[in-house]
């Protein structure tokens, strides 16, 4: 299992996924989830993956072979006109991987399925955030929905709906995904560190900064330690339940 986040901000958008894809008492392994390209000056786009390894491997694999390749031969994520049309182009890349690779064909619900948080940001046009299911349809963050959420989301979730507010800064919203990832790690083994954060700042067309939280990073720790207590002292200031 996974959990990833894409968020919108005023300011720009903030990504966040975690590394795990097998967990056991003796079986854990460690795979990044965040991929990035970009030119600068004129596009940075980012893939959060969620789903069956081999086919987001191969996903990520096409499609840096093809942004490699002479534009005349395919068109590649790097010369699209359009976020929407780099979103088509993922979609119709994941589509095309699961129906080679499953005997049913793509669907949400196949062994082979995957989907992909993509968010970016192109010349010309404006900040953007898109969920792509397995079959290679997607969706468009919008006013009413400012963030996505792929993998393991239920955990993490109410904490984004209740304290997100679209022009909260960057530091305030990397706080905000760490306590969401951290309560998903405290409810579900399946899910863990190190998490990955990458922040993109509007109009910059460069990749912002990034980093990995280690399960001994000192603000990870901090900020686990005293959600928990800011918790128990919210509980302890409600009002008691009279019989």
């Amino acid at each position: 299992m996974t959990y990833c986040v894409g968020l919108c901000l005023n300011k720009g958008l903030v990504f966040m996924s975690d590394t795990r894809t097998n967990s056991g008492v003796d079986n854990v392994s460690t795979y990044r989830k965040m991929f990035t390209f970009s030119k600068p000056g004129d596009r940075v786009i980012t893939l959060l993956t969620a789903g069956n390894l081999a086919t987001t491997q191969a996903v990520i694999g096409l499609l840096h072979e093809r942004s490699k390749a002479p534009a005349e031969r395919r068109p590649s994520i790097l010369e699209a006109p359009s976020l929407f049309q780099v979103a088509s182009m993922v979609g119709e890349t994941l589509r095309e991987v699961i129906a080679s690779t499953s005997p049913t064909g793509e669907s949400a619900d196949s062994t082979f399925g995957a989907t992909i948080i993509l968010g970016g940001q192109l010349a010309g046009g404006e900040p953007g955030l898109f969920l792509i299911y397995p079959e290679g349809n997607f969706i468009e963050a919008s006013g009413d929905t400012h963030f996505f959420q792929s993998g393991e989301t239920k955990y993490g979730r109410p904490i984004l709906v209740r304290a997100y507010e679209a022009d909260m800064s960057f530091e305030e919203a990397v706080k905000l995904l760490v306590v969401s990832f951290d309560s998903t790690i405290k409810a579900n083994l399946s899910v863990g560190l190190p998490i990955d954060m990458q922040v993109y700042r509007k109009d910059s067309f460069e990749v912002g900064p990034e980093r990995r939280f280690e399960n001994d990073d000192p603000y990870y720790q901090s900020v686990s330690r005293g959600w928990g207590e800011a918790l128990r002292e919210a509980l302890r200031a409600l009002p008691d339940f009279e019989f």
